[in-house]
């Protein structure tokens, strides 16, 4: 298994890859990016996640590279690394410029992407759950620094995942709510609660990430008779008492939750609307592979 880069137009091995130290993206944070998993090999969703990719470097006024660009330089650092299942970021910054704010003064847009072998949670996690911890760092506001907004500028998450691992060591994520006292996301993720059979999510506009998985996971619910809710208020206490939770990200899939503050959900083993859900996504990710 190996780590393979494509930037500046070639293919590197890690030890080689460098950006320079007036490029924004090391500067700033000014940059977008995603993360793409395999699956039997084939990119996962991938037209998705460049979707996303377009919509944040939007909203931040950031110029892509053609999409073809992006594409090839993808396939061709997945078949460099030749893992047996990969996880590929792909990054673009604004580019070299100086140490001024100012966004003019940028040069052209930087790609980088990273394919690296999958990793990801260990198969017993998605046997026997994981525990989450709800963190006092919160979700940035919207009229900040958009959560809806993948951007290289990470140190909110950085902080929550510290502050969850620095007071229980065994907590796989961190739990963000937003200024409103909702809860909103994890650190790297996408949570979810059942109560009664009932499915429920933070809704888009209490202020987070539109997950490609999570959006994914609606569908899958929605088309198989399972009653969800994107809901405007969940409080620590409802995903606390939940009879069962569940991560969403791009490399996780989904991911059974079974402790949430120390406290265990329903039997502290994943719940049957989790497991149901874990084996259609399952299947959604076999079949466009």
């Amino acid at each position: 298994m190996s780590i393979r880069v494509h930037i500046g137009g070639r293919l590197c091995p890690r030890e080689e890859a460098a950006v320079p130290v007036f490029d924004r993206g090391f500067l700033f944070g000014d940059s977008v990016y995603e993360t793409v998993g395999t699956s039997q090999g084939k990119l996962v969703f991938l037209d998705d996640h460049l979707d996303r990719l377009a919509r944040s470097a939007e909203r931040l006024y950031l110029r892509l590279p053609p999409r073809s660009e992006i594409e090839q330089a993808v396939q061709e650092t997945v078949a460099a690394a030749a893992n047996p299942e990969s996880r590929v970021r792909i990054m673009v910054t604004r580019g070299d410029g100086t140490a001024d704010l100012d966004p003019a003064a940028a040069g052209q847009p930087r790609l980088v992407v990273i394919v690296q072998p999958l990793g990801g949670p260990p198969p017993e996690a998605y046997e026997s759950g994981v525990e989450v911890e709800i963190v006092s760092v919160t979700r940035n506001s919207p009229r900040a620094m958009d959560p809806a907004v993948k951007s290289g500028n990470y140190l909110n998450s950085v902080l929550a995942l510290g502050e969850a691992r620095r007071r229980r060591p065994s907590a796989h994520e961190a739990i963000l709510c937003a200024a409103s006292g909702s809860v909103a996301e994890g650190a790297t993720s996408n949570v979810f609660a059942v109560n009664a059979g009932q499915l429920r999510t933070p809704a888009l506009e209490v202020g987070i990430l539109d997950g490609v998985t999570r959006g994914k996971i609606l569908a899958l619910a929605r088309a198989n008779g399972i009653p969800c809710h994107e809901v405007s208020f969940m409080s620590p206490d409802d995903l606390r008492r939940a009879d069962e939770a569940f991560l969403t990200s791009s490399v996780r899939g989904v991911l059974p939750v079974i402790r949430v503050d120390g406290l265990m959900l329903g039997d502290g083993k994943p719940g049957a609307v989790t497991r149901r859900l874990m084996s259609l996504y399952r299947q959604m990710v076999e079949a466009q592979a």
